[in-house]
């Protein structure tokens, strides 16, 4: 009998590939999404019992649970957002995204973003949805529900909501906390004075 190997036996069939157009890998008889950064590259290929990891050069750049239907293509909706993020009316209408089922505070953040700033609010929405590059679903679920109840609706709090989760530090959002800041006293404005900008004297 001779000694074990140094490293435990990778127990996966390998292959290689080529990125499509449309961010796939073939493996088999299905295809598998990668980021759309990768297209038309050379990609290595390992197959699992359970999973198919693809990788290019010395990076993973996807994982996805493997199929064994024939002819599917397994999407992760994260590789396609640079996309959507260029092409934003196409957000309703990408084959990847179509069965995303997000938490629904996911939904009312997107209503009120775009409520707020319409297309601009569309694309901010992309950009708090590319946070899952980074983070996990649970992480920005729980930066977005705190961002609605303290009604910071915005990329830049969402994305400092998030940090502070995952750092296990308070947020900062409270200006509160910040007494040097000056405080804006708003007063209704009466009819009255608008007429006086019309009078003769205002003349």
């Amino acid at each position: 009998m001779t000694d074990l190997p140094a490293a435990p036996f990778d127990v996966c069939d390998q292959a290689t590939g080529r990125v499509s157009s449309r961010a796939l890998v073939r493996y088999e008889t299905n295809d598998y999404s990668v980021p759309v950064s990768y297209g038309h590259r050379d990609v290595w290929i390992r197959g699992y019992v359970d999973v198919v990891v693809i990788g290019c050069g010395g990076e993973v750049i996807a994982r996805h649970p493997r199929c064994y239907d024939r002819e599917d293509m397994v999407f992760d909706p994260v590789h396609y957002l640079p996309l959507i993020e260029r092409k934003i009316n196409a957000l309703d209408q990408a084959a990847p995204l179509a069965e995303w089922d997000l938490p629904p505070e996911f939904a009312t953040l997107r209503r009120l973003m775009e409520a707020r700033m319409i297309k601009a609010g569309r694309r901010e929405y992309v950009h708090v949805l590319r946070l899952l590059e980074t983070f996990d679903i649970d992480d920005l679920h729980a930066a977005v529900k705190k961002a609605l109840q303290l009604g910071a609706v915005g990329f830049d709090a969402v994305k400092h909501l998030v940090l502070c989760h995952v750092e296990k530090r308070p947020p900062k959002l409270d200006l509160d906390v910040y007494p040097y800041l000056p405080r804006a006293n708003v007063e209704t404005t009466s009819a009255a004075s608008y007429m006086a900008l019309m009078s003769e004297d205002a003349a």
